[in-house]
């Protein structure tokens, strides 16, 4: 079972940043992929942003492109997210997620571990 931790949400203003932290303590990756999805009251789960592990390839929803980026530290088993210029549509809760094998893929389905989430808000 992996466990993943998430960090960092909040309140900020619009056009200010946040940086969530995502780590799977204990777990070395070597095929592994890694996403952020987020979902707010009333919609579904919507994918933000995924990072292939060993390569570093990244894939971003065109509504983040140019704002957000997605990282990860080998050393530290943390995956994170730098959001930039946030707009209040961008309120919601956060929630990492890992497959172990295969590449990054916008597909919630595809992938086995979840964090419990973590809420950022955006105030207009």
């Amino acid at each position: 079972q992996v466990q993943l931790v998430e960090s960092g949400g909040g309140l900020v203003q619009a056009g200010g940043s946040l940086r969530l932290s995502c780590a799977a303590p204990g777990r070395t990756f070597s095929s592994a992929a890694m996403a952020w999805f987020r979902q707010a009251p009333g919609k579904e789960r919507e994918f933000v942003a995924a990072i292939n592990w060993s390569s570093g390839s990244t894939v971003f929803a065109d509504s983040v492109k140019g704002r957000f980026t997605i990282s990860r530290d080998g050393a530290k088993r943390t995956m994170y997210l730098q959001m930039n210029s946030l707009k209040p549509e961008d309120t919601a809760a956060y929630y990492c997620a890992l497959r172990e094998f295969g590449f990054a893929t916008t597909i919630p389905d595809r992938y086995v571990y979840w964090g419990r989430g973590t809420q950022v808000t955006v105030s207009s």
